[in-house]
């Protein structure tokens, strides 16, 4: 197998080259998108995933014109399930056959085929419709007795539990196919600041980056605390206010970025942790978020940083074994890979791993139907109602993709 990366001529706005089939990692209009698939692997774990990765990467011949930009060369498009005891929800490896990239002002095509010419690009798929909703309805708890598991959860929580992250799930239903290629679009045009991504019917824009790894420099993005906007600036500057003051929020967010830290530290010859989070704004919520930078170790990869860093107390709780079986107890939700990390990695190990959240599964069994997730974090100070409503606002950006009035 040959596998090349050249320079090209800029290709115009990425998310218009994606098409169903493919993959994708997009944001602020840079990143990559797959097409075609050269290979296709379900692992077991990450662990399963790399070391298939690295016996595909060392039988490829390659040829690459942009070694030093990041993102080029052969890659693997990686999606593992939240819970990785989970063995009926698959995890998915895939090797686009292309690979367009931009970042940076530099733009590359990367191939890999068994062919000794480079193969021709193919063609942005036709524009696509915008999707008619059908109907809505809950796919896991419904309302009341969801926020009854929320008020079960803080009942339980002490100094040995201090933390559960519940989530539920909706299923919209179209009158006709899903079409991801709409989703991408419409997500990548307005929630720039997120990630936006596809991998095998899973598709979101996540703002949670869980690792970045390049040259030796891992950078993590830690969200927790979590506010509704309202439509007007004044209204939104007090909301913010209010978030960083919150001790509900602000004990939350301590906690997810302990955990990432702690999760780091075997592969950390030095770290960096924020002392204060700062305000993200999104179009429909504002998040406490953290940054968190470390140098790692060589022999470290991306796959295997976020591997370590998953379930952060950011999609779980704290302690990790505690809130996995509150979880697996009263949320009444199989995940799949919802919460679970999401990506692409390149043959020396770098590459970027967000977590999967404000997304959506189309279902494999009926293409008009999408499960779309949200979820919260629990302490002590939490109100069944409040998290609801924060879950409602964690909804909207796929339901108003899928063309649902979301007020």
């Amino acid at each position: 197998m040959f596998a090349r990366t050249v320079s090209i001529s800029d290709p115009g706005t990425l998310s218009e080259r994606f098409c169903a089939t493919g993959t994708c990692w997009l944001r602020h209009g840079e990143g990559l998108v797959g097409i075609g698939q050269a290979a296709r692997y379900q692992p077991t774990d990450a662990a399963d995933a790399q070391k298939w990765w690295d016996r595909f990467c060392s039988e490829l011949s390659v040829h690459n014109d942009l070694p030093d930009v990041f993102g080029t060369g052969p890659l693997a498009f990686v999606s593992l399930p939240f819970d990785p005891d989970n063995t009926a929800a698959q995890a998915v490896l895939q090797v686009p056959a292309f690979v367009i990239g931009k970042r940076n002002g530099r733009s590359w095509l990367t191939t890999i085929s068994e062919a000794t010419a480079l193969p021709d690009l193919p063609a942005p798929p036709a524009v696509p419709t915008s999707p008619v909703p059908l109907t809505c309805s809950a796919a896991s708890l419904e309302p009341t007795p969801w926020k009854d598991a929320v008020a079960k959860t803080i009942s339980r929580l002490d100094d040995n539990l201090t933390k559960v992250v519940l989530a539920r799930s909706v299923k919209a239903t179209l009158t006709g196919e899903v079409d991801p290629v709409w989703l991408i679009r419409w997500l990548a045009e307005r929630y720039p600041n997120c990630w936006t991504y596809h991998n095998a019917g899973l598709v979101g824009a996540t703002p949670e980056l869980l690792a970045r790894l390049e040259n030796g420099l891992v950078t993590s993005r830690v969200l927790a605390g979590t506010i509704r906007r309202n439509s007007g600036e004044e209204v939104d500057l007090k909301l913010a206010q209010s978030l960083a003051r919150s001790s509900k929020n602000l004990i939350e967010h301590e906690l997810a970025v302990a955990s990432v830290a702690t999760a780091l530290q075997p592969f950390s010859l030095s770290m960096n942790v924020a002392e204060h989070p700062f305000i993200l704004e999104l179009p429909n919520v504002l998040h406490l978020a953290s940054d968190i930078t470390a140098r790692v170790r060589d022999q470290a990869s991306a796959l295997q940083v976020a591997a370590a860093l998953h379930p952060s107390a950011a999609v779980c709780g704290t302690p990790t074994p505690l809130a996995l079986a509150t979880i697996a107890e009263l949320e009444f939700l199989d995940r799949g890979r919802y919460a679970g990390p999401v990506g692409w990695m390149n043959s020396a190990g770098d590459g970027e791993f967000g977590i999967a959240l404000r997304c959506g599964q189309i279902d494999p069994l009926n293409t008009k139907a999408i499960n779309i997730y949200a979820g919260c974090g629990i302490v002590a100070e939490s109100d069944p109602e409040e998290e609801y409503a924060e879950t409602t606002a964690k909804l909207i950006p796929m339901l108003a993709a899928l063309g649902f009035d979301h007020d």
